[in-house]
């Protein structure tokens, strides 16, 4: 089943030209999607458009088999979080536990209910044992990652990332990265994430690969990045993964295509131990 679907999509941020022309694409439910494209490829527009944060020009936009107008909004942003791209912008509360409890609040759900509800969210990033901190203690990556549990606490169907990573340090992104990895596993929600990061990118199960407002390429990270030439001329690179096998390749050993860090880690390994 289809959880997003957008046929023929065109916005324009004024009246000269369209920032968004004509893209069609799906997303199927308890997926992971990956939107990727240098800037002003319109990456950012589409997940904006799809929470109802702008409107469309033309075309449709269906959000769990409702149709994204005024009518259903306020059910469909029910049924979706999104999580933007600066962490300080996104913290609200006075402490972790506080900042978790906002939309719960918003929502009046019960106190005895939103006390289990808070440890359980926070359990699933990573956080427990910063409930009680204030936000001046937290790095980037951990405020990120309260923003997540803020969001999972309202039980969304689908949850957007919005270039979730690009403000932070590395080791901010490998947490982001990493979190992603683990609510894709153990739960059944459609998630879309927003990116220029292509090692994001090569854990996905699907890629939209933009440029200049419309879909340059699109399937999976193996089909996707198959296709070298035409990343190159929309200005994407290829996983480092990929890079290495085509170094070691010119030294004369032979390696799967692996779009992860750990594959090739895996096979490497193998082949030390077989020498």
């Amino acid at each position: 089943m289809a959880m997003i679907e957008v046929k023929d999509l065109v916005f324009s941020y004024d009246d000269t030209s369209d920032t968004i022309k004509g893209i069609s694409f799906e997303i199927q439910e308890g997926t992971y999607t990956t939107i990727v494209g240098h800037n002003g490829s319109g990456k950012s527009t589409v997940a904006k458009l799809l929470a109802g944060l702008l409107d469309k020009k033309s075309g449709e936009i269906r959000i769990d088999g409702m149709d994204l107008n005024l009518e259903n909004l306020s059910k469909i942003r029910s049924r979706l979080g999104i999580v933007f791209q600066n962490p300080d912008n996104q913290f609200i509360g006075s402490t972790v536990r506080d900042d978790i409890a906002f939309g719960l609040e918003n929502h009046n759900v019960p106190q005895k209910d939103m006390d289990g509800i808070i440890d359980v969210n926070a359990a699933k990033v990573g956080m427990t044992d910063y409930l009680d901190k204030e936000p001046t203690h937290l790095s980037g990556g951990q405020k990120q990652r309260v923003a997540i549990a803020g969001v999972l606490a309202m039980k969304p169907k689908i949850l957007i990332f919005d270039e979730a990573t690009s403000m932070l340090d590395p080791q901010g992104k490998d947490e982001i990265k990493r979190v992603i990895r683990e609510i894709h596993k153990e739960s059944a929600l459609t998630i879309l994430s927003i990116t220029h990061d292509i090692d994001e990118v090569a854990q996905s199960d699907y890629v939209i690969a933009m440029e200049n407002g419309k879909i340059a390429l699109a399937g999976t990270p193996h089909e996707v990045f198959s296709d070298a030439s035409r990343l190159r001329s929309i200005k994407l690179d290829i996983p480092f993964t990929l890079k290495l096998a085509q170094e070691l390749k010119k030294l004369g050993v032979s390696t799967g295509t692996h779009l992860t860090m750990e594959g090739m880690v895996e096979e490497l390994c193998q082949l030390r131990s077989n020498m």
